[in-house]
């Protein structure tokens, strides 16, 4: 059954080109130490060395950890200087994907697609999130990472609004609609420190 959304519920306060906001390089991290390591740990967990891995809406930082060997990871992300300064990437692009929601990749050319505390930027998340699927290869995983940070100006309206439970309800319907199964919502927060909230869905 298709989900149909408010009409509201993809706009931002500032609708103008996010070219613009991402001209300049932000060396910085979204999430603090103790959330990073945890996301850093559920990735060393789930996903198996020797795969194929897309950092999708990427940045100088891939949260990936450093002593596993992948077969490649392939980044895609807004600014250059931060892609190009990720020592995780084995290639990289820059594509506006609220602009041109087609991923430049091969049909089940992943094993695993990662979106870390960005989904909420995303204006056309279906678009992409069926992208995904297609990339995805049969058995593969997409793991979405989401915290309570983010740019206010640049964030759609329900990530504003919406719970953190009902945030995870929606990046779930997100996949849903895209055709992968077995979604599950996942809260990996650490004792102390800022949220952690996993929603992961698979192509079969």
């Amino acid at each position: 059954m298709s989900m149909t959304f408010p009409e509201q519920f993809f706009r931002r306060q500032d609708e103008s080109a996010d070219a613009n906001f991402y001209i300049e390089p932000r060396f910085v991290t979204h999430i603090d130490d103790s959330t990073i390591h945890n996301l850093t740990g559920f990735y060393r967990e789930q996903i198996p060395p020797g795969v194929r891995v897309l950092d999708l809406m990427s940045s100088w930082i891939s949260h990936l950890p450093e002593e596993v060997d992948y077969a490649h990871v392939s980044g895609l992300g807004m600014n250059d200087e931060e892609l190009k300064a990720n020592p995780r990437l084995s290639d990289y692009c820059v594509q506006d994907l609220n602009e041109s929601p087609t991923l430049p990749y091969a049909s089940d050319a992943f094993d695993a697609v990662l979106i870390a505390v960005s989904i909420q930027y995303l204006t056309r998340p279906i678009e992409v999130m069926t992208e995904i699927n297609r990339c995805l290869a049969e058995g593969g995983q997409c793991i979405v990472a989401m915290s309570h940070r983010l740019f206010p100006t640049k964030a759609i309206q329900a990530f504003h609004v919406l719970s953190p439970s009902d945030r995870c309800q929606v990046v779930a319907a997100y996949m849903g609609e895209s055709g992968m199964t077995d979604v599950e919502a996942l809260d990996c927060s650490p004792s102390e420190g800022d949220p952690l909230w996993i929603v992961r869905g698979y192509r079969v």
